[in-house]
């Protein structure tokens, strides 16, 4: 991927190193056999974040949350009351542009050099709370089905465990790195499930239930267009940030000293894709992955 002036400052080095490295280990990961295990966890992460873009846009347009489940083919289903026009299409499209915004926010939180322990635990609190809340005791309370709380409560409790010990074990610039692949896992999955999206938007393609046709359904417009639109949206942060990500911080100036970092250049490449799980959404309230 390509920018304008597209040279990766000296001071963004350190942080485009682990991020390349994050990038490569996903690549080979994609043509190892049974490394979708490896990635499992992470694929599961995603998940969550992109349930809980449902439910922050549902909460935020005056709506309540019913119940966010996970199951163990990474799918997921976040039930929510029905507003008006408006807030349906907010929470439809929160999904897959929460999760790339979530991981262009990581990739801006690594370029600012906030600690990667910070970042992880802060994770940790965002899948806990969704889980706990939405996952467990929103389904109870709302009497909702309980088949999705098993595996939900028992992912969520592991990934929470998993990210606080990584940000409380590790070294620094392992959970630097750890916080970059974390990054590049949203990112390549929030691209590759809108490819599917996208796919399955074709007017040729069979009737499949997606947050892009709960789109068409409240809107009238087609699911392809919908889909399109996310995928333009979501390029459009991922460009954001990387363009926040290889410019160079400000220098502050001392009296009589001129301070001149030393500019290398390379472009960034292409980020690819790499294998992710169905999407699937059901009609009505419930808003799925």
């Amino acid at each position: 991927m390509k920018f304008r002036n597209s040279r990766i400052s000296y001071d963004a080095r350190p942080q485009a190193k682990l991020l390349l490295a994050a990038a490569a280990i996903s690549v080979v990961l994609w043509f190892i056999p049974f490394a979708e295990i490896l990635t499992y966890p992470f694929r599961i992460f995603v998940t969550f974040i992109h349930e809980g873009g449902h439910a922050i846009a549902a909460l935020l347009t005056g709506n309540s949350v019913d119940s966010l489940s996970v199951a163990a083919n990474a799918s997921g289903e976040t039930y929510t009351t029905q507003g008006g026009l408006l807030s349906q299409m907010f929470v439809s499209s929160a999904g897959y542009i929460g999760s790339m915004a979530y991981g262009a926010l990581l990739l801006i939180l690594i370029r600012k050099s906030i600690a990667a322990r910070a970042v992880l635990i802060g994770s940790a609190g965002i899948v806990l709370a969704l889980t706990l809340i939405y996952g467990v005791f929103k389904p109870v309370v709302s009497g909702a089905t309980w088949s999705g709380i098993p595996f939900t409560l028992l992912a969520g409790a592991g990934l929470t465990v998993g990210l606080i010990a990584v940000a409380r074990f590790a070294s620094a610039r392992v959970a630097s790195f750890f916080v970059s692949f974390l990054a590049v896992q949203l990112v390549l999955n929030a691209l590759l499930d809108l490819k599917t999206v996208f796919f399955l938007s074709s007017p040729f393609a069979p009737a499949v239930p997606t947050d892009a046709m709960n789109m068409a359904n409240a809107t009238g417009i087609p699911a392809i267009f919908w889909a399109v639109t996310w995928i333009s949206l979501s390029l459009g942060i991922l460009w954001l940030a990387m363009r926040a990500y290889v410019a160079g911080r400000k220098q502050k100036s001392l009296p009589g000293i001129t301070l001149n970092d030393p500019l290398g250049s390379f472009s960034l490449p292409e980020l690819p894709s790499i294998a992710s799980s169905k999407t699937r959404v059901s009609d009505s309230s419930p808003i799925s992955r």
